[in-house]
């Protein structure tokens, strides 16, 4: 069974001679094996390991050091990055500690390079389940990709079609230490639930039952591209420069076209894609809007909003204080709402900065008429969602001599023109 594994890379390999390889190396028995049988290829492969350490166990450091040393024997070598999980997003520890690394990686890849992984038939038939048991379509149950782009490179998967034994054989015949991770056995975990109790328990009636989930799974794949070429057509077409989608063309779409739409739009943007309910309450509520209503629908801290007939994505947004104030002279100010105002030059005086109270009115510059702030929001297509969240620069009298950086009074301009410089409202919070 050792030559099953290797045997296997020999082959895949073949398909891609010049890859430059950088295995995904947790320290457990499966990306264990994967390193080791790579770098025993009669012909090596260009190769070097990343290692990912989340903090999240107390032994996380022991087992990065663990790493260090297995790549050394090897002659491989290693990168350890140490990552922050954020675990205040709602999407539970697996799926946090799955975007970091994720994130991680493709840091770490360099043009031309892929990322070998470890998964395998086990992992993907655990994977396809996931997928059913949360109402996925063709797209989810068709399972982990083979290939694809991550980063400045690619993501490869060679092993989805070998079973997990074989790697385990791998490490016994050779006597490979390998690091247990505890999270792997507990049965609160999705994952290692249906390893350890649903599959064993399908086994003696279904003993075909991984392989046949597998074939399911590939032809759902082969589905799922033959849809794409079709709704792919279509988002592009729906989608505008800003990143809005029309939300009348998105609801037409055919339904098996519509999910994976919205699905890649959101994903192209960073976002979680939603479950079919969820996906099911944002139809509902685009196909019931009217000029007064703003529908907005969200899961995780992924937020869809729809204003003027339009798709709008975006991170939930964090609350905070609408009352808070804050003296100015032109330093980098980081804003509760989010972003941060900046000045290239210092104001001869302190100015206040605070947000939108109610009723404000100011005249911009160059502009006959003072005109009440909801009515520059309109006329200045400002997202609802934005118009809470917009500095509003204030003098020692309480007048209004900016509204972030979109309109300014006529004192404004004199007062900014005299240094130089005008406000800039860094939406992100980081500067370039």
């Amino acid at each position: 069974m050792s030559d099953t594994l290797s045997s296997h890379l020999i082959a895949a390999i073949d398909g891609h001679p010049d890859a430059s390889l950088v295995v995904g190396y947790s320290g457990g028995p499966d990306s264990t094996a994967l390193l080791h049988a790579l770098v025993t290829l009669p012909s090596r492969p260009r190769l070097r390991a990343v290692h990912i350490d989340h903090g999240l166990h107390a032994d996380s450091g022991l087992w990065a050091a663990h790493c260090r040393r297995f790549c050394e024997s090897l002659d491989v070598p290693l990168a350890v990055v140490r990552v922050a999980v954020d675990l205040t997003t709602g999407h539970g520890m697996e799926a946090a500690a799955r975007h970091a690394r994720r994130a991680a990686f493709i840091a770490e890849m360099r043009p031309g390079e892929r990322l070998v992984l470890a998964h395998h038939r086990d992992d993907q038939v655990e994977t396809v389940l996931l997928k059913l048991l949360r109402g996925a379509g063709p797209e989810g149950l068709g399972g982990m990709r083979e290939l694809r782009t991550l980063g400045a490179g690619e993501q490869w998967r060679p092993l989805l079609d070998l079973p997990r034994e074989a790697l385990l054989a791998h490490v016994a015949t050779h006597g490979l230490d390998a690091v247990h991770d505890p999270s792997n056995d507990n049965p609160r975990v999705a994952r290692a639930y249906l390893r350890s109790t649903v599959m064993p328990a399908l086994a003696p009636l279904w003993p075909q039952a991984a392989r046949s989930i597998v074939h399911s799974a590939r032809l759902c794949r082969e589905a799922a591209d033959s849809l794409q070429e079709t709704w792919a057509t279509a988002l592009a077409s729906l989608k505008a420069s800003d990143g809005s989608l029309d939300a009348a063309g998105w609801l037409a779409l055919h339904p098996a076209h519509r999910a994976p739409a919205l699905d890649s739009w959101l994903h192209d943007s960073g976002l979680e894609a939603p479950t079919s309910a969820q996906r099911e309450a944002l139809e509902r509520q685009v196909g019931q809007a009217s000029a007064e209503r703003l529908p907005v629908v969200g899961w995780q801290d992924t937020e869809v909003r729809m204003w003027r007939g339009r798709l709008w994505a975006m991170r939930r947004p964090r609350p905070f204080d609408a009352t808070w104030k804050a003296h100015w002279r032109g330093e980098p100010l980081d804003l509760p709402g989010g972003g941060t105002l900046t000045l290239a030059g210092r104001l001869p005086r302190p100015l206040t900065v605070r947000y939108r109270e109610g009723g404000e009115t100011l005249r911009p510059a160059g502009d006959p008429h003072t005109r009440e702030l909801r009515d520059l929001f309109q006329r200045g297509n400002v997202p609802p969602w934005d118009r809470p969240r917009m500095p509003i620069i204030v003098d020692d009298d309480g007048r209004i001599v900016a509204i972030a950086d979109r309109w300014i009074t006529a004192e404004g301009a004199m007062l900014f023109d005299g240094i130089g410089s005008r406000p800039v409202w860094y939406r992100g919070g980081t500067l370039p």
